[in-house]
């Protein structure tokens, strides 16, 4: 499929796709003020701030920052590509895909895959059947119906039983034409040691499918039926193969998306089991570990459907300690994280077949955040009777409450910490001022937020210039090189914004106007959420209320410019003052030039 074809294809599916009608698939929407408006699918919220212009083929969030075309849309909420969105909606509009010719060893790997696929598919159906229709698989019946898990959550997740035999699986693969080579190489089987042949690798267990985000069966677990020791351990996983890999694989991701989507949260257990019978109870925005820690893989998975994560593993000491391993992790790929406490020492299937999903759902509710849960951690296993129980708690607690943006929230943490430890609140006050003055000024911490403060105003009037002149350059790109000229550097502009205008430079360039369509392909996913929110704020503006307020706009990143180089120059010349005279002569010269052309733009400035 030549580059045109391709052209050709996305040009027709976008001719004959209707945002308004894409969006409203998934999104209750109503009409106000020229756009439709509806809430978020992409994070909780009460209001709605999504918003639709089926105009301009845009949408963008005023509350998470997701913004971009249709297929912008359909990506995000499908949790698919770019492309693989275009194909989607070009399935539903019955518009064929040209065929892109593959190498031959393309073709092979997607043959072999399909294959692989299909056998761990079968295998699944063998299971399930053996499960709810055969004798052998009455004790994984009885085995479910004492865990409270009922036969439409068998049926969702397609549980099933394998039965006490050693080939059992093994010759049905075979006798529907798999090779033995391919049944080993996903993990269904095991080569014998001493003899030929193979056998099952799963046996007298309750099995678990595991899919990809897909809805694919990339592999299995398998809960033994009975008691486990030292040779027969309790869960067993597909080993790695080419399709599963646990560091990338969310158990029931492909079950819960919509559902961590609409709860604006996931809820991470660390056992499929856990999970099969809380999404039985009704909690279905729920995730399980595959017996490996909690990757930055899971944490970007999690991330595409909401930015809220709480962790819910076992209470016992091995569970908090998986828990305060997570913790950074999610932390650092920019979650809000909360943490669920099990009461009784119990784990969450445990829990929620005693007391029922509303005590479960009141847990959820009582999570605690990240920071405290770390303090508490810290208190609980510390000795703090002592000096140096006391100091070594201080200085695990100091680096967690840090990150805390708040100033009052954080004095708070203090009073606390000063309680718990039985310090002198002045005391633990200049061992925190002692910590925090020989660390790296963290751009999220209290202190900084507060100095912040006062050029909030200023910074709130720099978003907007950029923002009117951007959306000038979009319905005009002959303003760039006059916009180059006025405004450089372009660091006045954020990366996202300066990834937009280079763009816009390289359109015109190669002769073609800025489109939605080619933004979408072309743009990072930031700037392309960008771009969908300048554009749409601005939707309905008259041309020349939009003229004006370019020009003011210019006028002012244009004296900000000229006011931090006045500063800089402004340094040199007191450093040349007593040294070079000539240099100092040259730089005030040059200090008067620019302080009469702010003066200038002062009186001329409408706006700001």
């Amino acid at each position: 499929m030549g580059s045109s074809e391709l052209d050709e294809f996305v040009e027709r599916v976008t001719e004959r796709t209707d945002i308004y009608s894409v969006v409203s698939r998934y999104v209750q929407l109503t009409q106000k003020s020229g756009r439709y408006w509806g809430r978020c699918p992409f994070h909780n919220e009460k209001t709605a701030s999504f918003s639709v212009s089926a105009d301009k083929g845009l949408f963008y969030c005023f509350g998470c920052g997701a913004g971009g075309n249709v297929f912008k849309f359909l990506s995000l909420i499908e949790n698919i590509t770019y492309f693989e969105a275009v194909k989607l909606q070009a399935e539903r509009l019955g518009i064929e895909l040209p065929q892109k010719k593959s190498s031959p060893e393309e073709e092979r790997r997607r043959r072999e895959e399909k294959i692989l696929l299909k056998i761990n598919e079968v295998a699944q159906d063998f299971y399930h059947e053996c499960l709810i229709k055969t004798a052998r698989g009455s004790v994984g019946r009885k085995y479910l119906e004492a865990r409270g898990i009922t036969a439409e959550t068998i049926e969702t997740f397609k549980l099933g039983c394998a039965p006490d035999e050693w080939e059992n699986l093994f010759r049905e693969l075979i006798r529907q034409n798999f090779s033995a080579q391919q049944i080993e190489s996903v993990g269904l089987i095991v080569k014998r040691k001493n003899s030929s042949g193979y056998y099952d690798r799963f046996r007298a267990r309750i099995m678990i499918p595991i899919a990809d985000v897909f809805g694919r069966v990339v592999g299995f677990g398998g809960r033994v039926l009975g008691s486990a020791d030292e040779t027969t351990p309790k869960y067993l996983n597909t080993p790695e193969t080419v399709l599963f890999n646990k560091r990338k694989l969310l158990f029931g991701l492909d079950k819960s998306n919509r559902s961590i989507s609409s709860a604006g949260a996931a809820l991470v257990v660390e056992g499929y089991m856990d999970a099969i019978s809380l999404f039985s109870a009704g909690i279905k925005n729920v995730v399980a570990t595959l017996g490996t820690a909690f990757t930055p893989e899971h944490a970007k998975l999690i991330l595409r459907y909401a930015q809220k994560i709480i962790f819910c593993y076992d209470s016992d000491e091995a569970g908090q300690r998986a828990t305060i391993r997570a913790l950074p992790i999610v932390q650092a790929a920019g979650a809000q994280v909360f943490v669920i406490s099990v009461p009784d020492g119990k784990d969450p299937d445990e829990f929620v077949r005693k007391h029922g999903a509303e005590a479960f759902a009141e847990l959820i509710k009582n999570a605690i955040p990240l920071v405290d849960y770390r303090i508490k951690y810290v208190l609980a296993n510390t000795e703090r009777a002592t000096t140096d129980g006391k100091l070594k708690a201080l200085q695990e607690i100091f680096p967690v409450i840090e990150k805390v943006r708040s100033e009052t929230e954080l004095n708070e943490y203090l009073k606390k910490i000063a309680a718990a430890l039985a310090l002198d609140e002045l005391i633990l006050l200049n061992a925190w001022k002692k910590f925090s003055s020989k660390r790296e000024p963290d751009k999220n911490s209290a202190v900084v937020v507060t100095r912040e403060k006062s050029s909030a105003e200023k910074n709130f009037r720099l978003k907007k210039a950029t923002e009117d002149v951007l959306r000038m350059l979009w319905q005009d790109d002959n303003l760039l090189d006059y916009v180059r000229k006025v405004l450089m550097p372009e660091e006045i502009f954020s990366p996202a914004q300066q990834e937009i205008i280079e763009w816009i430079k390289n359109c015109a360039e190669n002769g073609k106007r800025p489109d939605q369509m080619s933004a979408a392909a072309e743009l990072s996913e930031a700037a392309g959420a960008e771009l969908a929110r300048i554009l749409l704020d601005g939707e309905g503006a008259p041309l020349d209320a939009e003229i004006a307020a370019f020009n003011d706009s210019v006028r002012f990143l244009r004296r900000v410019l000229l006011e931090k180089k006045y500063h800089e120059l402004f340094a040199q010349a007191e450093k040349f003052a007593s040294n070079d005279e000539a240099a100092y002569v040259k730089a005030v010269e040059e200090l008067l030039k620019i302080k009469k052309e702010i003066d200038n733009l002062k009186r001329k400035d409408k706006r700001f």
